[in-house]
């Protein structure tokens, strides 16, 4: 793995609490993705931006309302050693970005984590304004014109530090949107050497992955076609093309879209799970409508977590005792786990108890070991209303029957923070406060407050049940499970995100529902399949005690989740994958791209070219369809003739689709058999293997397609015709 480089954007990582320059989830994975690397020997490298004053931090009053703060980073605090960057006369290594018609400049950070560099720029230098110099104190600010203004220093920015650092990549991995100017620096540094926009496009294209997180709108930064101009007015034309072909790589519904900008100019693109896989699918199904949600090019590639960041120390000394020594090396691999399903029941059980102890006093949470530590479930997130953190309290008297047994109480905690600009997730703090000062819930309910990677480790370390009830499907992996399951904390979540793949109906319980579309509905179903699951099955199995008072059906219950996700959802796996799915081949296709002075991105660009100018004469005509009932299966023939004007009949694929009736679709590839006039074709084909209702043919439609063996999928030109 020594023979590339990959670098990696991002907008936060989340490696310590000492460090807050992260907000949550992205962050956090980010974090993880490059500790993964670091212990796979990947040559990796990090780029982002140091926050000054990083994310907020969280008091939550005696009426429940949030109040932010922003204290300075203290570098000297950090577990990891942050040095600043500099050159080999001893001078700090600055960069210059234009911003607005001006100049501003960052100075750098590096942050070691093993063999991996994390770099992160920062604007507070001297020759900057004083506004300039706060233009990286916090993270995701509320105003647009810092967010563009960060959004531009991370991509452009960052990828001139790494030209100053003379750092060559050949992968560029965008970890979501907030970094894709980027692919706009890189098109003009190539077009500075005299390479056209369509080449120096497809050169870009070639040699980087695009990640996306989330299928919730607020998660995708948009942007005003006024500001675009405000901010890129004397940049349009370095790139080599006209103010609108640069604005057509992001253009959507008026307004331009950084996710948009990184689909375009990437030749890799993966959702955070399989199901978010589809659901983006969907999404990107609205920018390509000619294209069935199917066929929409994304992969996938589900999230794990850090298992050395997020193991309880207690159970890393349990595991070393039982496993086999070089376990932690082979995290990925599920031999490596086998033996927890012969540590003694009694010392996993005792080891998960000494865990739940040092949360419940870390936190201060006047429970009493002495008194029997009751069933705990654990709700830690950030504060999103989709994300449903008040779904358990949708019937206040069942629920408040359910916590308030005395003679098997369960005990609710949550933490998380809202954005600042997010009232309505800050009334769901609030209205949490509220509820556990309600006598009902009094001594059942509490709100951790300053929720962060410390807190979250006590957290998915000592609670015996994860809770996760998101609006299916609106959770795209989701990684605090994950990290849950590997401690023995149980999960009870909607069968959405990573869970889907991950529950086996013996490692968890699944909130299952059927309705699909009505979210009352939908809250109501999920909230009858909760309080049925804590009724009839959780709090039953928690209290069933054994020998020396071990439950020994919910350690077993422990120990399968522990086999079963622990070895899937770690980011060793994750990394490898990556590696195999996406950096491999785009290091591939990226070196043969700029190869011999561009040839294949010069021979690609203007081949695309050729067919956008000539594809509006492409059209299906005179579809025939028959069914030949004598053969075993029920032969379908299809013939069409197809319309091609002067694009060669070789450069186009025909096929008849169909859907197969369970949300999926059928293709026949249909050959080309005569020529009846200049840019006239008859098409034909068959095939047995077609479902055989009486209603397939309804659905049948002829598609054309153009291709490439130079494409990177099948539907790279987001061009088809239909009959």
């Amino acid at each position: 793995m020594q023979n590339s480089r990959i670098a990696y954007f991002s907008a936060e990582f989340g490696l310590d609490e000492s460090l807050p320059i992260y907000s949550g989830g992205l962050g956090i994975l980010a974090g993880d993705h490059i500790k993964a690397a670091a212990d796979l020997n990947i040559p990796l490298t990090g780029v982002g931006i140091f926050y000054g004053k990083g994310y907020f931090q969280q008091h939550i009053d005696e009426g429940g309302s949030q109040h932010h703060w922003y204290p300075e980073v203290d570098l000297e605090a950090s577990v990891y050693p942050v040095e600043l960057v500099r050159d080999d006369n001893g001078h700090p290594v600055i960069i210059e970005v234009p911003l607005e018609g001006r100049r501003v400049y960052a100075k750098a950070f590096a942050v070691q984590v093993g063999s991996v560099t994390l770099y992160l720029l920062n604007t507070d230098v001297e020759s900057n304004s004083d506004a300039d110099r706060r233009l990286t104190d916090t993270l995701y600010p509320g105003a647009q014109d810092i967010r563009i203004s960060q959004e531009i220093l991370l991509g452009i920015g960052g990828t001139r530090l790494l030209t100053a650092l003379g750092i060559q990549p050949e992968v560029w991995h965008m970890n979501e949107g907030h970094c894709a100017f980027l692919t706009l620096e890189r098109i003009r540094m190539l077009s500075a050497e005299g390479v056209p926009f369509e080449t120096a496009l497809e050169v870009v294209k070639a040699s980087t992955v695009f990640t996306t997180h989330t299928p919730v709108p607020a998660g995708h930064d948009v942007f005003s076609i006024e500001m675009m101009d405000r901010y890129f007015g004397d940049f349009y034309w370095q790139l080599g093309a006209d103010r609108e072909r640069v604005l057509s790589l992001g253009s959507m519904n008026g307004v331009f879209n950084m996710t948009r900008l990184a689909v375009s100019a990437s030749s890799k693109v993966n959702g955070v799970s399989k199901l978010h896989g589809e659901v983006t699918r969907e999404m990107f199904h609205r920018w390509m409508p000619y294209i069935p949600a199917k066929d929409i090019p994304v992969d996938s590639v589900t999230n794990g977590i850090h298992t050395g960041t997020w193991l309880a120390s207690g159970l890393k000394e349990l595991f070393d005792r039982h496993l086999p020594s070089d376990w932690s090396l082979k995290a990925a691999e599920p031999e490596a786990w086998a033996a927890v399903r012969e540590i003694p029941s009694i010392e996993l059980w005792e080891e998960h108890q000494r865990a739940k102890g040092k949360m419940l006093q870390a936190f201060g949470l006047p429970i009493s070991p002495s008194d029997g530590v009751p069933l705990i479930i654990g709700f830690a997130r950030r504060f999103a209303t989709y994300k449903r953190a008040l779904l358990i309290f949708d019937d206040p008297e069942r629920i408040a029957r359910i916590l308030g047994n005395p003679n098997r109480p369960v005990v609710l905690v949550f933490a998380g923070k809202a954005h600042p600009s997010d009232g309505p997730g800050q009334d769901l703090i609030r209205k949490i406060v509220e509820l556990s000062e309600d006598e009902r819930f009094k001594n059942r309910v509490y709100m951790i407050e300053n929720y962060a990677m410390d807190k979250a480790k006590l957290l998915v370390q000592g609670v015996d049940v994860w809770l996760n009830t998101p609006l299916k499907p609106m959770e795209a992996s989701g990684t605090s499970g994950q990290k849950a399951a590997l401690n023995g904390v149980l999960n009870c979540s909607v069968l959405d995100g990573w869970w889907v793949e991950g529950y086996n109906g013996r490692n968890g319980w699944a909130i299952e529902s059927t309705i699909d579309g009505d979210p009352w509905l939908q809250a109501k179903q999920d909230t009858e399949s909760l309080y049925r699951l804590l009724e009839e099955e959780i709090i039953p199995l928690y209290y069933k005690r054994g020998d020396r008072n071990v439950p020994e059906e919910w350690v077993s219950l422990m120990k399968e989740s522990i086999c079963s996700l622990a070895p899937v959802y770690n980011t060793h796996r994750m990394v490898t994958d990556y590696w195999n799915k996406m950096y491999v081949p785009t290091s591939a296709r990226g070196k043969r791209y700029a190869a011999d002075n561009y040839e294949v991105a010069s021979r690609v660009a203007a081949y695309k070219q050729f067919i956008r100018s000539n594809w509006s004469a492409v059209q299906v005509r005179n579809v025939n369809i028959q069914e030949d009932n004598g053969s075993r299966n029920g032969l379908k023939k299809f013939r069409a003739e197809i319309q091609l004007g002067t694009i060669w009949r070789g450069d186009v694929r025909v096929e008849a689709v169909g859907s197969d009736g369970h949300r999926g679709i059928w293709k026949v590839k249909l050959e080309p058999v005569q020529q009846q006039e200049k840019g006239l074709y008859v098409f034909e084909g068959a095939s047995e293997d077609i479902p055989t209702d009486n209603i397939w043919k309804a659905d049948v439609n002829v598609r054309v397609t153009p291709i490439s063996p130079d494409f990177a999928n099948e539907f790279e030109l987001e061009l088809a015709a239909w009959g």
